[in-house]
């Protein structure tokens, strides 16, 4: 599992933010397979909070997915993260 807390600057109004973060999760979906849905902050204007979710045999490839993830978020978006945190788990 992955969330990011960001910043979206030069966004003003609701409908920019959620044009913004409907991109990134249609990104993330398609690049990456993840399971992704803007988690909380909807009211901010400027901020916003999605989760991530990968389901897969080995640990080491879905933490490594979820990174690539992470990164494609702060390199190639115009956003500025607040926070990150990956989570795995074996069954």
């Amino acid at each position: 599992m992955i969330q990011i807390l960001f910043e979206i600057p030069d966004v003003d109004n609701i409908k920019e933010k959620r044009r913004m973060i409907r991109s990134i999760k249609e990104k993330l979906q398609r690049r990456f397979h993840i399971s992704a849905a803007e988690v909380d902050l909807q009211d901010s204007l400027s901020f916003a909070q999605i989760g991530g979710a990968l389901v897969s045999n080995s640990r080491s490839f879905g933490e490594s997915v979820l990174h690539k993830a992470f990164e494609m978020v702060e390199q190639d978006l115009p956003v500025r993260i607040q926070d990150v945190s990956i989570y795995s788990e074996e069954f």
